[in-house]
């Protein structure tokens, strides 16, 4: 396939960043309130895409394995930092939970991905390693924050139910399982979203890069196909693994239901 690859100039960007000014303008309207937050984020947007893309320039030159590990190590702490960051309800070491499942998750699928599927060799090169890492990390970020932001809640309205569920010889097990099943099935539902209408609704990023850049429009496809499998997989086995480690601390062996270590968010944290 013969492509021209058309390169975008400065004053190209500042017409399309100039479009932002259209949600502003929505929020004067409405009174929303969000012209503060979406100038920061706007702004954020430029900043961190520029910062990343010569990182990632430098990073394809250098091409050590130390380096592009350093760099996948630094995007998975973000990612599991991330994950914690919302719900109203919380508990001591849910970041740490967060971390433990988005890392692991994220880190075994995409092994899988880069040496049983696409076959990488080496394992670092960096244009393969680091934006698949980078899309499943992303993905499953989303589906452990859903799932920890659920089950919390869930627990803590729920916990008459629970405690009666207890003392009528439940196992801690049966009396947790509604709560983790609605929990799990809000983790995963986004990723069954972009899944159920992908090349139908919606063309992935992944995808329509690829045939920007002149590749096959197959091949991309295939890429596509590819990803969202691993994306699927590491954000259920992410939000299951979250789901689980909530259970492991809010429930002791004896059956008990430790509803004192939830405790609402304060202001500002």
């Amino acid at each position: 396939m013969n492509a021209t690859y058309l390169e975008l100039s400065w004053p190209s960007l500042a017409v399309a960043a100039a479009l932002i000014l259209i949600n502003g303008a929505i929020s004067i309207a409405l009174r929303l309130g969000l012209e503060r937050k979406l100038a920061i984020a706007a702004l954020r947007t430029i900043v961190q895409l520029l910062l990343i893309g010569y990182i990632l320039k430098w990073i394809f030159q250098v091409d050590r394995w130390y380096v592009v590990l350093a760099i996948l190590a630094l995007m998975t702490l973000i990612a599991g930092r991330a994950a914690a960051g919302r719900g109203a309800v919380r508990y001591h070491g849910m970041g740490l939970d967060a971390m433990l499942s988005v890392s692991a998750s994220s880190w075994l699928i995409t092994a899988l991905g880069l040496f049983a599927v696409i076959h990488i060799d080496p394992w670092y090169r960096p244009q393969y390693a680091i934006p698949i890492l980078g899309m499943i990390l992303g993905n499953t970020l989303t589906g452990v924050s859903l799932g920890l932001e659920r089950i919390t809640d869930e627990l803590s309205a729920r916990r008459a139910q629970v405690e009666t569920l207890l003392s009528l010889g439940a196992s801690r097990w049966e009396a947790f399982r509604p709560s983790a099943q609605q929990a799990i099935r809000a983790g995963m539902m986004p990723v069954i979203n972009a899944m159920t209408v992908v090349g139908l609704v919606s063309l992935p990023g992944m995808m329509t890069g690829q045939v920007l850049a002149g590749q096959a429009p197959e091949q991309a496809i295939r890429y596509q196909i590819v990803i969202m499998f691993l994306i699927a997989a590491a954000s259920g086995l992410g939000t299951v693994s979250a789901v689980l480690l909530v259970y492991r601390r809010i429930f002791s062996r004896a059956h008990c239901f430790l509803y004192w270590r939830l405790e609402e968010r304060k202001a500002g944290s």
